[in-house]
């Protein structure tokens, strides 16, 4: 960390994200650009949606941990089932792929997703045959070959 940081989930904007006809919301706790090492973010996803996409990391790995609601993970090795008070780590390569989806007809799914922000990185996006590639200079989605 920077410096020691507090923050109250509860008095932190959110921020609406829409990808692929499927919408969730991001509360950032520890941004970037206040840590060194790890970040953390509330994320909030409606009945029916999922958030993100699937994908995986080179360099950085992540933890959830299951709020409120129920959720179902797609992994490498085939859909986890989720609940609050669950917590799912995923290393980094093909074996740490993941997308969260909000399996419940009415209840909003709840958690934080705890990451390190090691750069540079790439993100796979196997669904799309794509990468991204973030460091200090270079931020963008291209075709995997």
């Amino acid at each position: 960390m920077k410096n020691l940081t507090v923050k109250n989930v509860q008095k932190t904007e959110s921020v609406t994200v829409n990808r692929d006809g499927n919408q969730f919301s991001v509360k950032t706790i520890i941004s970037e650009a206040e840590a060194t090492k790890c970040r953390a973010n509330f994320v909030e996803i409606e009945p029916g949606n999922y958030a993100y996409g699937y994908h995986y990391h080179e360099a950085n790995e992540e933890v959830f941990y299951i709020i409120s609601g129920t959720g179902v993970v797609r992994t490498h090795e085939g859909d986890i089932h989720v609940k609050a008070g669950d917590a799912i780590g995923f290393p980094t390569g093909v074996k740490g792929a993941h997308v969260i989806r909000n399996e419940s007809a009415t209840e909003k799914l709840v958690y934080i997703d705890f990451g390190t922000t090691i750069l540079p990185e790439v993100v796979h996006l196997p669904d799309y045959n794509k990468i991204m590639v973030i460091s200090q200079e270079v931020n963008g989605i291209y075709d995997k070959q």
